[in-house]
């Protein structure tokens, strides 16, 4: 089902502050995006059974065969798919495509009740680098959403996603940047909270942006009919 993703955009910043949602957020200097539980202040519904994605084998998850095990990408990423399998967040499904290819995940992210996004389901990858977890993934919506955070190509532009280190351009804190102690579970939250809470500085999607901050109610009823469009309604 996946799309390939085409070459990684280089570009220092795309404009969105999202901080890891961890206990202990760090504050963003443009934009506070408040957590209160995994999931943020948003609710979620549960997934229904035929959106989740199939699971691993057991025997894969335990025991990984002997080339990955000694690749620490692949062993931490089959530890983070272990987590989210046994304590899965509201309103996430995520995991390797295939037993074969563990860099690639495919994803669905469930629009935040109270939001535009309400009642959409939307599907995305995530690609990870063969130095994971010291470099950071990229992520991009399969199906089309209109947000000031998201590129028209479907790549997703938050702070968790840009390498580690310090901004060149000083727009983000080094402590909302891609760290080893980042996790896809916080990306794919961060992702919520993003659809909930754009921000509209240096954004990746300009005319969404401009959209957002200057005909908000049209900004919403895009999105709406987006979703509805997704549905099939």
């Amino acid at each position: 089902m996946p799309l390939a993703i085409g070459e990684r955009d280089t570009a220092p910043h795309c404009g969105i502050g999202v901080s890891p949602p961890s206990r202990s957020r760090p504050q963003h200097h443009h934009q506070n995006h408040n957590s209160h539980s995994r999931a943020g202040r948003h609710n979620f519904y549960p997934l229904p059974p035929q959106l989740h994605l199939p699971r691993l084998a057991q025997d894969t998850i335990g025991r990984p065969p002997p080339t990955m095990a000694q690749s620490t990408a692949h062993r931490r990423l089959l530890q983070e798919y272990r987590a989210l399998t046994n304590n899965p967040p509201e309103g996430i499904t995520a995991g390797p495509v295939s037993e074969d290819d563990l860099l690639h995940w495919e994803c669905l992210i469930q629009g935040p009740e109270g939001t535009p996004f309400e009642g959409g389901v939307f599907p995305a990858e995530l690609k990870f680098p063969k130095d994971y977890p010291l470099a950071p993934p990229s992520m991009k919506f399969l199906a089309d959403v209109w947000h000031p955070n998201v590129y028209p190509s479907g790549l997703v532009c938050i702070s968790i996603l840009h390498p580690p280190g310090d901004d060149p351009n000083h727009y983000e804190h080094a402590s909302e940047r891609w760290s080893p102690i980042q996790s896809v579970e916080k990306i794919l939250i961060s992702v919520m909270s993003m659809l909930a809470e754009p921000n509209d500085e240096s954004p990746a999607n300009v005319e969404a942006a401009k959209m957002w901050r200057e005909r908000r109610s049209e900004y919403e009823n895009k999105v709406r009919d987006g979703v509805r469009c997704m549905l099939g309604l």
